[in-house]
């Protein structure tokens, strides 16, 4: 794909001939920008309609502007089809957070949330699988990579087709009895966090733009995913400088994937298990994403080094970090409106971080190891680690205030269902 539709360009005038991955980079980068345009506008259909009439149709949208990607046949034309694609995928996470943040309670949220997630490790996997496995046909009126986006897009439209029968709520799920609705809507009564509304509330929309624990989920999302931006668009073209073809360059996403996917459900299952842990977690997972870009940045690049490639590898351990990321911004907000808010602000950080990322790769300081990118990097972990501590400190702080405070428990049921925020609550108790 990168040959066909020329997104990367080998000046031959040099000796050696060097590489540009100017239009790679923004191939990358673009689809962010269509998701950024796309969060907000599809958070409120999200928030306003009915969470199946939203979420079926759009999904199959996704596939088959998904399809059309093996129509193009230019590098600006793959521009405009990924910022489409952009646009109308913004609505896919936003969704699975606000599902999951409505059904479950503060303690089985991040479990939860990491089921979801978890896919970011698995489909590393299996689409490094089928990616290799495509690169085998040599024959066929089509290219290989245009083979990989009918399947995806096939296979997507299967998964939109039940997206019709997602319900929006416990209160209206059809898979429960009358009985099931009611313990599945009262076991929320004691997280405080409500249940959904699709009346739009401006005053928590200001509330969530006064609450410093939004710029600084933002903050820690932004930063940790700068990482993903990177190595997702030139993780093969990375490893493949280490001696490696470009076929075998895929497989070594696999123990990056593997990893990803492991760390994801584990610290899912850790924090379900010892309450109050997730932002210790989450400090924790960033060490071995700035160990591993040390070791990129600063090992030799030697024919089929063993260093760089263990370096790639530890990186995934990034997607624990966002999938607690994301499980400590939607479990520490209530009211819907607010919930929807945060859920998006949470994926345009996802979108600057995506954005970032690959424009941290000069391609003509591959010589040097790409400094900047490395350096960028264990730069933005530094940040999500301060921004965790900080986070962690305003958290417990307010808990304790409102411990303090003289409190009716009754009165506290009542208020469970009223769709009030966190900031409106005061029975409402953060997860550090």
């Amino acid at each position: 794909m990168t040959t066909d539709l020329s997104l990367a360009v080998v000046n031959k005038t040099t000796t050696p001939p060097t590489t540009d991955t100017t239009r790679l980079s923004w191939a990358t980068s673009i689809f962010y920008f269509g998701m950024l345009a796309g969060l907000y506008p599809m958070t409120f259909a999200l928030q306003r309609f009915p969470l199946s009439k939203v979420l079926g149709p759009v999904v199959i949208l996704w596939a088959l502007i998904c399809m059309l990607t093996a129509a193009v046949t230019s590098f600006r034309g793959l521009f405009v089809q990924r910022f489409f694609l952009g646009f109308v995928e913004s609505v896919i996470p936003t969704a699975f957070m606000t599902i999951v943040s409505g059904y479950y309670t503060q303690q089985e949220q991040t479990l939860r949330q990491s089921w979801w997630f978890s896919s970011t490790g698995l489909f590393t996997i299996l689409g490094g699988a089928v990616n290799y496995g495509f690169g085998q046909i040599t024959g066929g009126a089509l290219k290989r990579w245009q083979y990989i986006y009918l399947l995806a897009g096939c296979l997507t439209i299967l998964f939109g087709i039940w997206c019709f029968f997602v319900p929006s709520s416990p209160a209206t799920a059809w898979f429960l009895t009358p009985e099931e609705k009611k313990v599945a809507t009262e076991r929320l009564r004691r997280g405080q966090t409500g249940l959904r509304c699709e009346k739009f509330k401006a005053g928590q929309v200001r509330e969530a733009l006064l609450d410093p624990k939004t710029y600084l989920i933002f903050l820690m999302m932004a930063s940790a995913y700068t990482v993903n931006g990177a190595v997702s668009g030139f993780g093969p073209l990375i490893v493949s400088t280490f001696g490696w073809t470009t076929l075998q360059s895929i497989l070594f996403q696999f123990p990056m994937g593997a990893l990803c996917f492991v760390l994801i459900l584990l610290t899912g299952w850790l924090s379900a298990r010892y309450p109050n842990i997730r932002i210790i977690l989450l400090v924790l997972c960033c060490f071995p994403v700035i160990a591993g870009c040390a070791m990129i940045w600063k090992s030799n690049w030697t024919y089929r080094a063993a260093a760089p490639v263990a370096g790639y590898s530890i990186i995934g351990s990034f997607g624990a970090v966002v999938s607690l990321v994301i499980a400590i911004g939607m479990s520490n907000v209530a009211g819907h409106t607010k919930k929807s808010f945060m859920a998006a602000t949470i994926f345009v950080a996802y979108c600057v971080g995506n954005i970032v990322g690959p424009l941290l790769i000069k391609s003509q300081t591959k010589r040097r190891h790409y400094p900047m990118l490395w350096l960028g990097l264990i730069i933005c972990y530094c940040i999500t680690i301060v921004s965790s501590v900080v986070l962690y400190f305003v958290l417990r702080r307010e808990n304790r205030r409102r411990e303090a405070m003289e409190l009716d428990v009754v009165e506290g049921d009542k208020l469970a269902f009223k769709d009030l925020t966190d900031v409106e609550n005061p029975y409402f108790r953060y997860m550090l």
